[in-house]
């Protein structure tokens, strides 16, 4: 008999007839504390509860230097910049990802060249990366693998394919905190960014496994790209405002570039000391509703669930199913209304890039050129993981979900 996780049965639901949302974020009076300490400190932007966040989450990865900054996007941007990305170059990124992995290589003006998605892990496929270069003349500097939905890419791998080609990496971990992975069951767990890309960027958006309600962290072992990062993060100034306002700071200070506006405040910083302590907390939450949803799917043929493996540590960040369209009357998008009716939020991750406006005007991609995001993406849809979930929102997911297989489980 599956039963579901005892955590969330620590938590007895009322609401079993209310909407079950998408998402939704677990806040404590550690946070809320923490915040008011802030608020009537005095002190509101950037300061010594950002040292300590940054601090805290450094040690958490294990990594050199961390930035704290007001979103995964901004790390990434400043990874770029640090790593000098010029006009004209050119970026392998995955098209089975958020706007931002991509963007930030145009806004230096370089060229993202697009790479299909292995089948069952939506993760960069290598192997069409390699055929991406062997077609394109451009001078390819760089490659940006993304951990779809916390499950981790094999990380050597994708250092010897670096190595190979003389590319960096900046790794988007946005979903993948606090995940980890190895080669096999006998090697050590290497957490993600602990040195598993020149810079790693991780999100602290509302919906991520840890919020600063809106943040991000760069991660690097190398201090020149951390003295970069952390200097285009405020406007490219030799000081920022904390060292020219506290006590034996000075008013002074030099513009040494033309940096960004993209620091984090103590106020968000306050909310991520908190989350961070219960980091993996949360995360063997989201595992056991994980594991819980994919024992009551198992039996469900039109339904795949998310793979697994020995040899990872998976944030959970997303719950991503499958449909399988040839044993169901109706689409994914069908799918989805139908879900959302019966009051179960949910969403998808993502439309490939290639399949946007702006990259099939700009550069040409054709659906055809990555067949295999193309195929998948039309069958993915996210269920509700959150921690705090209460058991019958579980339950309603999965009967839901169940029920929606059964009325419309005829072939086409």
């Amino acid at each position: 008999m599956i039963t579901s996780p005892a955590s969330a049965h620590s938590r007895m639901s009322e609401v079993s007839n209310q909407p079950v949302p998408f998402f939704r974020p677990d806040i404590r009076e550690d946070e809320v504390q923490e915040v008011v300490a802030t608020l009537r400190s005095g002190w509101l932007t950037t300061g010594e509860r950002v040292r300590r966040f940054e601090q805290d989450f450094a040690a958490a990865v294990g990594g050199s230097h961390a930035i704290a900054l007001n979103s995964a996007t901004a790390a990434m941007h400043l990874a770029l910049d640090a790593l000098r990305l010029q006009r004209d170059q050119a970026v392998l990124v995955p098209t089975m990802t958020f706007a931002a992995t991509a963007e930030v290589v145009r806004y230096q003006g370089a060229i993202p060249i697009l790479v299909d998605c292995d089948a069952e892990t939506l993760n960069i496929d290598l192997d069409d990366a390699e055929r991406k270069l062997a077609g394109r003349t451009e001078n390819v500097v760089g490659i940006m693998p993304v951990h779809v939905g916390g499950f981790m890419l094999d990380m050597r791998a994708v250092s010897e394919f670096a190595q190979r080609h003389k590319l960096w990496v900046v790794e988007d971990a946005a979903h993948a905190f606090p995940a980890a992975w190895r080669s096999n069951v006998a090697e050590e767990w290497q957490r993600c960014g602990h040195n598993t890309a020149d810079v790693t960027c991780f999100s602290f958006y509302a919906n991520k496994t840890i919020t600063t309600g809106e943040g991000g962290m760069a991660v690097t072992e190398d201090k020149d790209l951390a003295d970069r990062m952390r200097l285009m993060s405020l406007h490219g100034l030799s000081h920022d405002a904390w060292g020219r306002y506290t006590a034996g700071g000075s008013w002074d200070y030099q513009i040494l570039a033309p940096g960004f506006k993209y620091n984090l405040t103590d106020i968000a910083a306050a909310i991520g000391i908190h989350q961070l302590a219960r980091a993996e907390s949360m995360r063997t939450e989201r595992e056991a509703i994980a594991v819980y949803y994919s024992q009551a799917l198992a039996d469900v043929d039109a339904i795949e669930t998310p793979p697994t493996s020995a040899d990872r540590i998976h944030s959970w960040h997303l719950y991503p199913i499958k449909l399988r369209l040839d044993q169901l009357s109706i689409d994914r998008n069908r799918f989805i209304v139908e879900l959302k009716q019966a009051g179960v939020g949910c969403s998808v991750h993502w439309r490939p890039l290639h399949m946007h406006p702006y990259y099939q005007e700009t550069f040409g991609w054709r659906e055809e050129e990555l067949p295999v995001a193309t195929r998948e993406w039309q069958r993915v849809i996210s269920l509700p993981l959150f921690p705090g979930m209460r058991p019958a929102e579980i339950d309603r997911v999965i009967e839901t979900v169940r029920r929606i297989c059964s009325v419309h489980g005829s072939a086409r």
